[in-house]
């Protein structure tokens, strides 16, 4: 059994600000830092590369090793591509095809960057892996676990993709941006160093998907098995055609291609009958929803009610709630007031003030 080293930590480098301050900052404190580039997605033209940019572009790598050779730490880019397109991509598909609204961050968090990254840590004997998040990851004595809260700059806090961490992942990884009040802090300190990345925007969209166009990338994928549909009203009369449930999402007005004389939202999508369901903005609202594959970081069992707030979409705010535990990770998640969008496949968060309680997966809004 290979020994880890409580000193040597792998750094997963984007090739963005926060990994490369992320990585100078664990060197500081003392740890030996490797730094990785995770290629995981296969090769582009140039000029898709370009359009692509965030940690897929091809500029990504070149930033992250010029970064890793001004820190004076052995620099690797190593081959992520299979497990990234079974666990991410093909997932991202899948629940698009099946009328959800996945999630890919939260995908890629729990399979590659805390799971595979990590076991291919270990391999080069390094104890823990560290990324650019923005959140704490603390030891609490009097429980004897570890515990995640919200980062000290609340506008980038990043806790809501998190909430899969099992202990043991969490025994073997660091987060050193969370104590920083600001992004500027950390843009200031890689000004200061010089790193070619100081000024590097952030990535805003899906990572493998050109021009956030989702519903153009599925069609790429999925051609043959996207056709049109109908538009029902919430009585179920046919009100227009719809051209393929993937282009569609709870909440949405724009782009719905139908008119009729008042703003139209998207309430619902029935994938079994090819249906998008439209009605107005008061439908869209919901006090209750049903989650599953849900994970609890530090919290054996729950009560019923259990008292929570309770975050449905990454920039939301986090709500109150009471949680009922239901069989086989399931939970019913009743909220105080209505909230807006309730959707499948997006993640419910829960928190206790800015700590993360856990998480899990919408399956659908209680009527």
């Amino acid at each position: 059994m290979m020994v880890l080293d409580k000193k040597k930590v792998v750094v997963g480098m984007s090739g963005g600000v926060d990994s490369s301050v992320a990585a100078y900052i664990l060197q500081q404190q003392g740890y030996e830092v490797i730094g990785i580039t995770m290629k995981i997605w296969p090769e582009m033209n140039e000029e898709d590369f370009e359009n692509t940019g965030g940690c897929c572009g091809l500029s990504a790598a070149d930033d992250a090793r010029r970064v890793a050779d001004k820190l004076g730490i052995p620099f690797y880019v190593m081959n992520f591509q299979d497990i990234f397109e079974k666990k991410v991509v093909q997932y991202f598909i899948d629940e698009y095809m099946a009328g959800r609204t996945p999630n890919p961050c939260i995908a890629c968090n729990k399979y590659i960057k805390f799971d595979e990254l990590l076991r291919r840590a270990h391999q080069l004997g390094a104890y823990y892996v560290a990324t650019g998040h923005y959140a704490k990851i603390i030891y609490d004595k009097e429980i004897d676990k570890f515990i995640i809260k919200k980062s000290n700059a609340a506008a980038k806090d990043q806790t809501y993709a998190l909430y899969n961490f099992t202990q043991e992942q969490l025994r073997h990884t660091l987060m050193p941006l969370g104590e920083f009040a600001s992004k500027e802090e950390v843009r200031r300190i890689a000004a200061e160093l010089g790193f070619s990345t100081a000024s590097k925007p952030d990535s805003q969209e899906i990572c493998f998907v050109k021009d956030n166009d989702y519903g153009k990338f599925i069609e790429e994928r999925k051609s043959d098995k996207i056709v049109p549909g109908n538009f029902v009203d919430t009585d179920g009369n046919i009100i227009g055609t719809h051209k393929g449930i993937v282009h569609y999402t709870i909440g949405q007005r724009k782009g719905l291609g139908i008119a009729l004389g008042k703003p139209a939202y998207v309430v619902d999508i029935i994938p079994q009958e090819n249906k998008v369901v439209i009605g107005t903005n008061e439908d869209v609202f919901g006090i209750e929803l049903l989650a599953e594959q849900v994970n609890f970081i530090h919290l054996d069992k729950i009560q019923e009610g259990f008292p929570v707030q309770a975050q449905i979409r990454y920039h939301a705010k986090p709500v109150q709630a009471a949680i009922y535990p239901l069989e086989k990770d399931r939970v019913r998640v009743v909220f105080e007031k209505p909230v807006r969008a309730i959707t499948p496949g997006q993640a419910v968060v829960f928190y206790d003030g800015d700590i993360l309680l856990g998480g899990g997966t919408i399956v659908k809004k209680v009527r």
